[in-house]
């Protein structure tokens, strides 16, 4: 809870008097909070975020930042009242001692904690509060502030205290608990998916969507949001661009040569610091592999791979210690753990070698009957150091004298390999000087994909057009994102899309307000550009037909389904004789070990409601048809166990209370947020 305790004068007391509501982020309790006040707070969670982190905040970290310091004021608002209700209070000797007693309160024990050891040192604590006032301004100001906060903090701990100590379960309860988790019983069950119905054969209308949502409108409260369309037009590097940036890694490549210091050459030159180490082939980049042996003093590249442009220079040729070699193979398992399916496999195998042996292709062979992820490249390994493999099959490699099939099958933990060495080993090692530079888009890139998104921006005028626009460009990709938050920083994928969030609930550049169907001027979000389409609105509140149709489509769907597969159900009889007579769709099944408190149903799903039946039932007594989650269930208990007497259910009413009171936290903190009327309006400044 202490991401949300805040303390001193963070929002001004009762009496204060507010400015205009154009400089008000929001009202909590009542109460409004205002611009500057809530600025102090996201300052002071900024510097706090400085000192911890030794960096300035990012765009993703400021977005934390703001949320941490809403809810720190949403926090104060809307408890101190009830604080106050309770008569709380925080003694002078209390902050005495959660500054310097034996009960400091945990921001300055973790400040005052030695690093080293772990122990919280208060006998440093003590010389920097005797030193506070020889400290910089700002320092004076950070610990004053921290110290106001305190309060706070204490009336916090206190009010959850009591909240959490009124926590209670009854032996009826824990009784109750421990029947439910070790009842078990042996139920078979008739059961028809709704997916044997097709969704196109049941119509459902806008009024049974509103009767279905007006019924279980508890279920759909909502915050507001907006769902956009949006389309991007990256800046890429064009070939242009890496052709330039291959070209000056050309010219590098004579200097590079003639270096006198490679290191420093590397250090001046390239994007990734020098590695002096020696490295095996199973260590080397792809690139220098192909070339192995590698000669001394020789430049290879540049090579452009994945965005980047890379010149290589072998400073050095050593001896390693252990050898690395490189081995395709053919993996055939066992169909199970009988001598007669090793049997079977190794069989097999031993006719795939033969034909390898007998000039088949061995790659063909290996993307025929391989079992493994190495299939699809022919079995090829690629190169591997020793320790990397199971020892048989290091022992096959490593012992072979050079490349070629091995001749006899190699049996690991896996199954049985058909093995071919395609680099014998060896112990070589390699010093490499790399110099790598990112092939990064170009100004007149740039300037390419600009126009092409306002040339795009230009032929749109509404949401519709939108659409068209992009139907007719296959080059392009609409991109949908549901129910935005307000305070919302990435959509989807897109991070740092803060403007676009707050174009899409009428904050946009200018003072422009958007409804549902404009379209927003271009973009820049990092590399790319934006263009989005406002495709519709969510107020706070309840749901509306138009913002969850497809899922209470599905829902009363579901519904009219199962209307439709219990009138058609018979009433009598078996479950067998009910399955055949309602058609093939209609399955019949037992599932062992169904536990009252779990709810499901093995090869069915979760379906508490069918479980709670089969519970209520006699052996050999089934249930009229149920609607469950997954489609109609018609529930039989065939035998029930139930638990082991407890003389003694100390222990499990003492798990129950440890659980709720481990949920107290955040049911407290959402049960006096939801009665304090809260109003966010962040998204106007931020």
């Amino acid at each position: 809870m202490l991401l949300f305790i805040v303390g001193g004068d963070l929002v001004g007391g009762k009496n204060r008097l507010f400015g205009r509501n154009d400089n008000v982020v929001g009202e909590v309790a009542g109460q409004k909070v205002e611009l500057n006040d809530y600025n102090a707070a996201l300052e002071q969670a900024k510097q706090a975020f400085v000192t911890q982190q030794q960096r300035q905040p990012d765009d993703q970290a400021m977005g934390y930042l703001r949320d941490q310091a809403w809810n720190q004021t949403l926090y104060k608002l809307a408890f101190q009242p009830e604080w106050e209700k309770l008569g709380l209070t925080v003694s002078d000797d209390e902050l005495v001692d959660m500054v310097q007693g034996d009960n400091v309160a945990p921001g300055i024990r973790q400040a005052f904690t030695d690093k080293a050891t772990g122990q919280f040192d208060k006998a440093r604590l003590i010389d920097y509060l005797k030193n506070l006032d020889k400290l910089p301004p700002e320092n004076q100001a950070a610990w004053r502030n921290f110290e106001a906060n305190l309060p706070a903090e204490r009336l916090a701990n206190k009010y959850n205290a009591l909240l959490k100590n009124s926590v209670y379960v009854t032996t009826a309860e824990a009784k109750r608990f421990n029947d439910n988790q070790n009842t078990k019983a042996t139920v078979k069950y008739l059961f028809v998916p709704y997916g044997s119905i097709s969704d196109s054969a049941v119509k459902v209308t806008d009024a049974q969507l509103q009767a279905y949502l007006d019924k279980n409108a508890s279920k759909y409260k909502v915050e507001a949001g907006r769902s956009i369309e949006y389309v991007t037009v990256p800046v890429v590097a064009s070939k242009e661009d890496s052709t330039n940036v291959n070209a000056s890694m050309a010219e590098l490549a004579t200097q590079f040569a003639s270096a006198p210091v490679d290191s420093l050459f590397v250090a001046a030159n390239s994007e990734q610091p020098y590695n002096k180490n020696f490295r095996s082939p199973a260590d080397l980049p792809e690139q220098l592999r192909k070339q192995l042996p590698l000669a001394q003093g020789k430049i290879y590249g540049p090579y452009a791979e994945a965005g980047t442009s890379t010149l290589f220079k072998v400073t050095g040729v050593g001896t390693g210690k252990e050898p690395a070699a490189r081995a395709s193979h053919i993996l055939i398992k066992a169909e199970g753990t009988t001598p007669e399916a090793k049997a079977t496999a190794k069989a097999k195998a031993q006719d795939i070698l033969n034909k390898i042996k007998g000039g088949a292709d061995f790659a063909a062979l290996a993307r025929q009957f391989g079992t493994d992820g190495t299939k699809d490249q022919g079995g090829d390994l690629g190169w591997f150091g020793k320790g990397r493999m199971v020892p048989e099959f290091e022992k096959a490699i490593f012992g072979a004298s050079g490349p070629g099939l091995l001749p006899n099958l190699v049996e690991t933990s896996f199954g049985y390999h058909v093995i071919k060495v395609t680099a014998a080993p060896t112990k070589q090692t390699y010093q490499v000087a790399e110099v790598k530079k990112t092939i990064t888009p170009s100004e007149a890139t740039y300037d390419a994909a600009n126009t092409r998104a306002n040339e795009l921006r230009a032929k749109i005028t509404d949401l519709a057009s939108f659409r068209a626009e992009l139907a007719k460009d296959k080059t392009l990709q609409k991109q949908e994102a549901k129910n935005l938050d307000a305070n919302a920083s990435a959509v989807n994928g897109l991070q740092n899309a803060r403007e676009v969030v707050r174009w899409a609930f009428g904050h946009g550049p200018n003072g422009t307000t958007a409804k549902v169907g404009d379209v927003s001027d271009v973009f820049t979000v990092g590399d790319q550009f934006v263009i989005a389409a406002l495709a519709d609105e969510r107020a706070k509140g309840t749901a509306t037909v138009a913002n969850m149709r497809p899922e209470l489509s599905a829902l009363v769907r579901n519904e009219e389904k199962a209307k439709t597969i219990m009138g058609k159900l018979p009433k009598t009889g078996s479950l067998e004789e009910m399955a055949s007579k309602y058609g093939p769709t209609a399955q019949v099944g037992t599932a062992p070990d169904v536990i009252l408190g779990q709810g499901s149903l093995a090869n069915v799903g979760f379906e508490p409601l069918a479980v709670g039946k089969a519970f209520a039932l006699k052996p050999g007594q089934h249930s009229a048809a149920i609607q469950g989650e997954q489609g109609v269930i018609v529930v039989e208990p065939v035998s029930l166990t139930p638990p082991a007497a407890t003389a003694d259910l100390k222990a499990v009413r003492t798990q129950l209370v440890q659980q709720r009171v481990q949920q107290q936290d955040g049911k407290i903190y959402e049960a006096i947020k939801s009665h304090a009327n809260v109003q966010d309006n962040r998204a106007k400044f931020f």
